[in-house]
């Protein structure tokens, strides 16, 4: 609990806090003065992102994939954990509970502040390319088993939590794309700041592929199984059909009266069975000129 890193830089301080108490949190707010209304948010495990200018601090918030492949993910806290950022032109405060790896990473040593948050921020966007691309390799497994007619291996299971952790990534992806437009940057950053904007469309298109692809295969699956379904009632039809004549002359004999048609004729039995072929062969080359069989 309460793991303080600090970092002294050309003209500002990077304090990186893993797994703050709120007590921590209110005594840092004694030396920083930020608004006691952030350290809530900054607790909050499933907060989404934000950015918002309060006095003289920044305060920013992402998250950051964390998700593993088979993990069933319903909500936004599951699949992703986020890094509260609090920064001035002499400060840069880093919040969180995860552990990233990237935070111990040399190529974030910079003297502007600004672009250390925007390095950040970039490699938290990094950790979504590799799930993506997981993803998608499953939803064309997916499609090659459908179309192949084999869609009695997929699992409707794993294609819901698929789409549902596509869905929630992409939410999260759109609302820091809409947080970007407020955040300024200075001219010599912007090269870095488009290149994160140019990022975030990508994710949103790949997230667009990959929740058209899960309906797409969703339906696909459906509809093959209600045809599946329709051949068998069509097949159980044709047998009525088949037999029903069959069935009725079988049940007209059964009856136990003496005159009978050809019950007492030498070849009856022959001419009920020859009658009962050529009702047989009507019924099929009905079938057969209708395109049913």
């Amino acid at each position: 609990m309460n793991e303080l890193v600090v970092k002294e830089f050309t003209g500002f301080t990077w304090t990186d806090v893993s797994n703050p108490t709120y007590d921590f949190l209110n005594e840092m707010n004694e030396t920083h003065q930020f608004d006691l209304h952030l350290i809530d948010d900054t607790l909050q495990k499933g907060h989404l992102p934000k950015f918002e200018r309060i006095g003289e601090w920044n305060y920013l918030i992402f998250r950051a994939y964390s998700s593993s492949v088979g993990d069933k993910i319903t909500s936004v806290d599951n699949t992703s954990d986020k890094i509260a950022f609090l920064f001035n032109d002499s400060n840069l405060l880093t919040i969180h509970h995860a552990d990233f790896n990237f935070l111990n990473d040399t190529s974030l040593e910079t003297n502007d502040i600004e672009q250390l948050v925007l390095c950040i921020l970039d490699k938290m966007l990094q950790t979504y390319l590799s799930p993506i691309h997981i993803q998608s390799e499953i939803m064309d497994d997916f499609e090659k088993k459908i179309f192949l007619n084999h869609s009695q291996s997929i699992s409707l299971e794993e294609l819901y939590f698929q789409r549902s952790k596509a869905r929630i990534s992409k939410k999260i992806i759109l609302i820091f794309q809409a947080m970007l437009v407020h955040f300024e940057v200075e001219v010599a950053n912007k090269a870095k700041y488009n290149d994160i904007k140019d990022t975030v469309v990508n994710h949103i298109l790949m997230y667009d592929e990959i929740l058209e692809d899960a309906n797409m295969l969703l339906n696909s699956h459906l509809a093959i199984k209600a045809q599946k379904s329709n051949d068998i009632m069509t097949l159980l039809a044709i047998f009525s059909a088949f037999f029903l004549p069959l069935t009725f002359i079988v049940g007209l004999y059964g009856m136990n009266f003496i005159n009978m048609p050809e019950l007492k004729t030498e070849y009856g039995y022959f001419v009920t069975i020859g009658v009962m072929l050529i009702l047989s062969f009507i019924t099929y080359r009905w079938f057969k000129r209708k395109g049913i069989l």
